[in-house]
């Protein structure tokens, strides 16, 4: 699965998606540090315990926390996160599978893209993208040539070969 490259500076509105997610009963916001393990445990069982693991450096990163999450009726619907697996990557992502075409997936990915923009990238990259023609439609991103396998390979495959550090007592 390739990479794809954001231009930031030139986002498209996003007011499109934010009205059909609220014409859902889906509201967006940034994730708050007791969401940590609601966010963590809807991630793993809806997702995986990668994705789970990689979600948590989003609580990590100070504050503003780098994500973001969608509730219906009281519910985690979705969440977005970016600087989780390196600097200046957006994801990991994911919408629940009975209110995907909500809007609720490209809402969550304009925040966080609109985010990283305030933070002063000109660029985003999502890494190691499935739906390349969501990515494209919703915010104009393009695929990195060369970028398949990318660095997630190279990560998956160093933390495969070091053993865990072992803790000082």
């Amino acid at each position: 699965m390739p990479d794809m490259l954001v231009r930031l500076y030139a986002l498209p509105d996003p007011s499109p998606y934010d009205a059909r997610t609220a014409a859902s009963g889906i509201a967006v916001r940034r994730m708050d540090a007791w969401d940590r393990d609601i966010v963590r445990r809807f991630v793993r069982e809806q997702f995986s315990d990668n994705w789970a693991a990689e979600v948590e450096f989003a609580f990590s990163n100070g504050h503003p926390i780098t994500g973001f999450v969608a509730v219906k009726d009281g519910d985690i619907a979705g969440f977005a996160a970016y600087e989780c697996s390196r600097r200046g990557f957006f994801g990991p992502t994911g919408v629940r599978e009975d209110l995907r075409g909500s809007g609720a997936g490209a809402s969550l990915l304009m925040r966080c893209l609109e985010s990283m923009r305030e933070m002063g990238y000109a660029y985003a990259i999502i890494g190691g993208v499935g739906p390349a023609a969501f990515y494209e439609k919703v915010c104009g991103a393009t695929v990195i040539e060369g970028s398949d396998p990318g660095v997630y390979a190279a990560l998956y495959a160093e933390a495969r070969t070091k053993a865990p550090r072992q803790q000082r007592t």
